[in-house]
């Protein structure tokens, strides 16, 4: 049922002309171009694989293919569910029973480093665009401490025995030397992304300088991360955002639509058609 509906929506967006204009968008791409976005996604993802591996490996060596299968599987399980919350349920099936808390903390820390790394390079991305554009930034910032100020005030709240407090003692109790693998994997997964999107800026012959490109990239991936949504319409949510910040510069809209959906198409709807035959041929631990 995942597969099928997965594959009927992903169908559902590709006709959709209104959205996407592929015959337009081609014309731009050459076969050298397409191969080295596809280089792009494949590193990017490549990252993420050894990421789950190297948290996994706190309690259990896997293989890099069991990492595939579970990191592919659990995306395209958790498609429909907002923020992917869906996946920390997803990769619980792969491991036995008494592994599940352990699972879900290794999860949360990942996603938390990839969080985190957003956060950085997107307030370095507003101070760029406000250097060069001389835009109020207190909004963003104000947004960032605000939410730093809500997990200082609720960290001994609990929710069925669960608090902040709590969670930041599990996390702390992993070796620096853990944490900081996992880091750098976050960060190189950002930066692949990032340089692929700017990648497609060229592609697409837009003339922009680089700190500007890149403050507004990374600005666009902060404001993108802080919506809730589910993972499919993400192409929907970094669309509009990124038309409105490169709308402030003069890209056309058209362009930055064409580079979204192509980001979309390469790191979500390719990774779920992998992640669709795991899917079909997943068994649950025994007992």
């Amino acid at each position: 049922m995942i597969v099928s509906i997965a594959l009927f929506y992903i169908y559902q967006q590709l006709q959709d002309d209104k959205k996407i204009n592929w015959s337009i968008i081609s014309s731009y791409l050459s076969v050298q171009s397409a191969i080295i976005l596809m280089g792009f996604s494949a590193v990017n993802w490549i990252f993420e694989i050894f990421k789950w591996k190297h948290l996994v490996s706190s309690f259990k060596e896997i293989s890099f293919f069991e990492a595939i299968k579970q990191s592919l599987g659990s995306l395209t399980a958790s498609i429909f569910t907002p923020n992917r919350i869906g996946e920390y349920g997803a990769k619980v099936l792969f491991f036995p029973k008494e592994n599940s808390k352990q699972i879900v903390l290794l999860n949360f820390i990942g996603n938390s480093s990839q969080m985190l790394v957003t956060t950085f390079f997107g307030v370095i991305g507003v101070s760029l665009i406000g250097l060069n554009f001389k835009v109020s930034n207190w909004f963003i910032f104000g947004f960032i401490i605000a939410a730093f100020l809500l997990l200082f005030l609720f960290k001994k709240v609990e929710i069925y025995g669960f608090s902040i407090q709590k969670l930041v003692r599990k996390i702390a109790a992993f070796s620096f030397t853990f944490h900081r693998k996992n880091l750098l994997f976050s960060i190189m997964r950002y930066l692949v992304f990032s340089c692929q999107f700017f990648f497609l800026l060229l592609t697409f012959e837009i003339e922009i300088a680089l700190e500007i490109a890149l403050g507004t990239i990374f600005t666009m991936y902060l404001l993108a991360s802080i919506v809730p949504s589910i993972h499919l319409m993400d192409v929907a949510i970094k669309g509009s955002v990124a038309v409105y910040l490169f709308g402030l510069i003069g890209v056309e809209s058209w362009k930055i639509i064409a580079i979204t959906s192509l980001m979309w198409l390469y790191n979500l709807v390719l990774p779920v058609l992998v992640g669709s035959y795991f899917v079909l041929r997943f068994k649950p631990q025994k007992p």
